[in-house]
């Protein structure tokens, strides 16, 4: 017993928990985020070193240091998804899948982990989940595969992100026998969540937005992009996250009304501590909300304990907490921000508030720039503008209206007019793009590197000779890595993944000059219904923002079908282009007009014809059409160029008879080219294939696409030629890089 309490307290002694939550944290790092010998070695030295620190600073703690450790050993290897889906019966709760009229997805849960699911839905489960009630499917046919990863540089990794949720498999349910179920405690938590999801969905667009951003932690409106956009954009995202601010207001709030009614101050501990617990059930876990409410949970606890812990090991408590519930937890880029930003104002709480937010910024800048590409420097005076309007117009409004809105519509209208006139101030602030910096992604390592010299630089900003060389080091570092990522000493000509379309960037090494042929794009069936997000804001512009660029000198268009240039109006709304090439007649085509109405200018715009060169950084020779079309296949702009002393050629989706025209009237020899029309059997004729001797040819085509491309026809000539191909399908995003007379090839998927 004695021994336990010298144990007790020199866990008292500062910097304990902070160590060990350190040490944890370095070790989930190791568990799920190594993927290469440099991140084993460079997080097994974090290990190292706050084992090394814990074991000289807390000599008597070595049995509760390895009590800490061992459970979390054990956590981790619980949060391991061990077992793979072998149709089991498959749990569905309203609240975690998304009901559309013809199809069901979302998760699901089976006796051995979570899955991610996708099936035709029966008018009977349609029914059965509208209402809110739990469905057990089984007798399943199924297929299972893994969840789709990332295909380009810089585009979101679902695999990853399902992943920190402990799900690694997707099923594709074909056919099934369900029943619904009666109600469990557990059960009713998901109904309930249901049910508030539902009320909210009644709302006016902007309350209903915001009910469920600051209850459910979710976004339950399709038409809200814009909003959560704007606010990425001007560095206020953070406040659509339920998180500590939240916590502080509720705490704050409910603390008035118990003095109010005089209840005692444990009373209050509790009723608070049971709200938010409901919190953090309806938000179903978000991280910085729950790290908000441990910390208060804990604070209460030890303060009754009379175990006083100082702030800093008071987050470390916290921390070690939040990880044994959820050992997958800074897997979640949101976590880590949350900690990160608490860490660093413990550091400088001594700071004035303004103080406090440039420093935080600095703080959390190499996360944004890793995670998001781009950085607004005026983000703190943004913060200055729109948290109190936040805090005092769209909390309070939203709040009032869930409580009161079946009762009052007519004050929901009002409240309503009054958010839109704020949303509407804040999005003419966001278009302008002003402080916006289109940094590029930076590098695991250079992350590193910028955190440990930013957190050096708050923590020794009143020792001046330190100070001085934080600052030169960080100034260095950042100017360093944005000149490598803006004058890049190698171009590319990159086939990006797309699925079923085509969109290929092509740039030039240092002053670099950026073009597109085509831009990709979804094609539209009349029997879909699911509201369908332009595919360049999940591909394209962080492929493109991920490497720097900001704008396009200029965009080649092909022809006018959808996988071609139908994200090319979305793409005009997010980025600057130069200039518009395309053939002589495609202006014609009242359905192309359609997607630049209101876009750009008639001096932006460039028609062109065999013969034609544009020569701006590349010569990009026009060798088809011969004569204006209205934009169809056989119209496709053709286009050839030399970079690297390499010759290419892109037909778009030229017919063989068109390719026929190429060859005899500007017969060449290619290094490499990319397959007409998605290696359909229609294009890329044998004897065409003759006479440009391409040494490797390209294939950009979507995975299980509908058209069955490419053709196995064409592949067979392929192999008869002996022309060996590199396909989207099965290496995602294909480049060449080439650069000071040397190049090479290299694919997102190896």
């Amino acid at each position: 017993m004695p021994a336990l309490k010298i144990n007790l307290n020199y866990s008292k002694k500062p910097g304990f928990y902070l160590l060990v939550a350190f040490l944890l944290i370095s070790i989930s790092f190791l568990f799920f985020e190594a993927k290469s010998y440099w991140h084993v070695g460079v997080i097994g030295i974090f290990c190292l070193f706050f084992s090394f620190l814990l074991i000289k600073k807390f000599k008597h703690t070595k049995l509760l240091l390895l009590v800490f450790i061992i459970i979390f050993s054990i956590r981790l290897f619980q949060s391991i998804p061990l077992y793979s889906y072998q149709g089991q019966v498959i749990t569905i709760y309203p609240d975690q899948v998304k009901l559309i009229p013809d199809y069901v997805s979302g998760i699901g849960k089976f006796k051995n982990g979570k899955i991610t699911l996708g099936f035709k839905p029966t008018s009977a489960i349609r029914n059965a989940l509208s209402q809110g009630e739990k469905v057990l499917l089984f007798n399943i046919k199924y297929e299972v595969s893994e969840i789709e990863q990332a295909h380009n540089f810089g585009e979101i990794n679902y695999r990853h992100y399902y992943a920190s949720k402990g799900i690694k498999e997707l099923v594709n349910i074909q056919n099934y026998q369900f029943i619904s179920s009666s109600y469990s405690l557990i059960d009713f938590y998901h109904y309930l969540r249901f049910k508030l999801e539902r009320y909210f969905t009644t709302f006016p667009r902007l309350l209903s937005f915001f009910a469920g951003e600051l209850i459910l932690g979710e976004n339950i409106n399709d038409d809200t992009q814009q909003i959560l956009d704007n606010y990425r954009n001007l560095g206020v995202i953070h406040l659509l996250s339920i998180s500590g601010l939240h916590v502080g207001i509720y705490t704050f709030v409910i603390s008035v009304i118990c003095y109010f009614f005089k209840i005692t101050e444990d009373e209050s501990f509790v009723i608070i501590s049971f709200c938010l617990l409901l919190g953090i059930l309806l938000c179903a876990g978000q991280a910085g909300f729950v790290r908000s409410c441990l910390t208060y949970f804990l604070g209460g606890l030890l303060k009754k304990k009379a175990f006083n812990l100082n702030n800093s090991d008071l987050l470390g408590l916290t921390a070690i907490v939040h990880l044994l519930i959820n050992p997958r937890l800074f897997m979640n880029i949101g976590a880590i921000l949350s900690y990160i930003l608490v860490l660093g104002l413990k550091v400088i709480k001594s700071e004035s508030s303004f103080k406090q937010g440039m420093l935080l910024n600095l703080l959390l800048t190499p996360l944004l720039l890793f995670n998001f590409y781009q950085v607004n420097i005026f983000t703190v005076f943004f913060n200055i503008l729109i948290v109190p309007y936040f805090n005092f117009v769209v909390m309070p409004l939203t709040f009032i209206n869930i409580f009161l809105f079946n009762k009052f519509l007519f004050i929901s209208d009002i409240f309503e007019k009054i958010l839109e006139f704020g949303e509407a101030t804040i999005n003419s602030f966001a278009r302008t793009n002003i402080g916006m910096i289109i940094f590029g992604k930076i590098t695991w390592w250079q992350v590193l590197f910028l955190l440990i010299v930013s957190f050096c630089y708050l923590i020794f900003r009143l020792e001046s000779r330190k100070l001085k060389l934080s600052i030169v080091t960080l100034i260095s570092a950042y100017s360093l890595i944005f000149i490598s990522i803006h004058f890049p000493l190698q171009g590319q000509v990159t086939f990006i993944d797309v699925g079923q379309g085509d969109s290929i960037l092509i740039t030039t090494p240092l002053f670099r000059k950026s073009y597109l042929i085509d831009t990709g794009g979804k094609v539209s069936f009349a029997s879909s219904k699911r509201p369908k997000r332009p595919q360049i804001e999940q591909i394209t512009l962080p492929f493109l923002k991920a490497q720097g660029i900001d704008h396009l000198d200029g965009i080649f268009l092909s022809h006018q079908d959808a996988d071609h240039v139908g994200d090319l109006g979305p793409l005009l709304d997010k980025i600057k282009v130069n200039k518009l090439y395309m053939a002589r007649g495609l202006l014609k085509n009242q359905a192309f007009l359609k997607r630049i109405a209101g876009k750009v200018h008639k001096s932006q715009i460039k028609e062109l014809l065999a013969g034609d060169r544009v020569n701006e950084g590349i010569k990009f020779d026009i060798v088809y059409p011969y004569q204006a079309g209205l934009g169809k296949n056989e119209d496709s702009l053709s286009v050839t160029f030399k970079v690297n002393n390499k010759r290419w050629l892109f037909t778009g989706d030229l017919d063989q008879a068109g390719e026929e025209v190429i060859g005899q009237k500007t017969p060449m020899k290619v290094n490499y080219f990319k397959l007409g029309h998605h290696g359909s059997k229609t294009s890329s004729s044998e004897h065409f294939l003759q006479i440009i001797q391409p040494d490797l040819v390209f294939i950009s085509a979507g995975r299980n696409n509908r058209y069955h491309h490419p053709n196995q026809e064409t592949l067979a000539k392929l192999d008869k030629l002996a022309i060996p191909y590199l396909s989207t399908q099965r290496y995602g995003s294909i480049s060449y890089r080439y650069g000071f007379g040397r190049d090479h090839f290299e694919t997102f998927l190896k």
